[in-house]
């Protein structure tokens, strides 16, 4: 590797540490005023040209590519694969990603978080990413009203629609939050088996939605996309001096 190559991979690393660490390195408490203004300005206004975004695939997905037909095979080969087995571990799987689940545990991480670290602008991360994906997952599902696949439906289908993924949202958005701040954790095998973890649960959340014919495999990745986006622009919403 190039001189110049290594500066510039030393230059993303150092990025993306100041990036996950942002809230260590910079421990000011904000008023609850300015946390309320930053969160506006820089994660809901981007949030609504994510969520523009997500729309627009989603009609696009409905409208001129015909729903996709291709992604039927996908469906089709999981509904081969099902067990009696599987059809426990997927639902279990599935259950992580209910609304209920994610909030219970969301409610709970931030209320531990809060006590131990008396941080409360760090311990709503969680609450922020899950909150947004929420709504935008919400609208955008009435608004692209896409019909679930034509499989046997192993779940009872909900009021929204198919597109995008509710449960690999959730799921990503608040895992995909707690992995980051998994890296205070000083010990390093439980900080990268816990990060690992975390990183796992909504990859098998949108297979196991896939299994359970709930999904085409576009609105778990679109779903993904939803989390990673709100986890990311949660992590952010608040100006630190680093």
């Amino acid at each position: 590797m190039t001189p110049l190559a290594l500066q510039a991979d030393h230059r993303r690393r150092s990025s993306v540490h100041t990036f996950v660490h942002r809230y260590e390195l910079d421990t000011s408490a904000p008023t609850f005023g300015s946390a309320c203004r930053d969160l506006a300005r820089r994660a809901v206004l981007p949030a609504v040209v994510w969520w523009l975004a997500v729309v627009g695939i989603g009609l696009l997905i409905v409208g001129p590519l015909h729903d996709l037909p291709a992604e039927s095979a996908v469906n089709e080969w999981f509904a081969g694969q099902r067990t009696a087995t599987l059809n426990n571990v997927t639902l279990a799987l599935s259950d992580i990603g209910m609304t209920e689940s994610i909030i219970g545990a969301c409610v709970l991480f931030v209320a531990l978080f809060w006590w131990r670290t008396k941080q409360w602008w760090v311990a709503v991360v969680p609450a922020i990413a899950i909150g947004m994906q929420a709504i935008l997952f919400l609208t955008s599902s009435l608004l692209v009203g896409r019909e679930r696949p034509e499989v046997e439906l192993l779940d009872n289908s909900p009021p929204t629609t198919a597109f995008p993924s509710g449960h690999t949202s959730a799921s990503t958005a608040f895992y995909v939050t707690l992995a980051m701040m998994c890296q205070r954790i000083t010990r390093p095998w439980l900080r990268w088996g816990l990060t690992v973890l975390c990183l796992l649960v909504p990859f098998l959340v949108g297979t196991a939605r896939l299994y359970r014919g709930m999904h085409h495999l576009t609105d778990v990745l679109v779903g993904m996309a939803n989390g990673l986006v709100c986890a990311f622009l949660a992590w952010r919403y608040l100006r630190r001096d680093v």
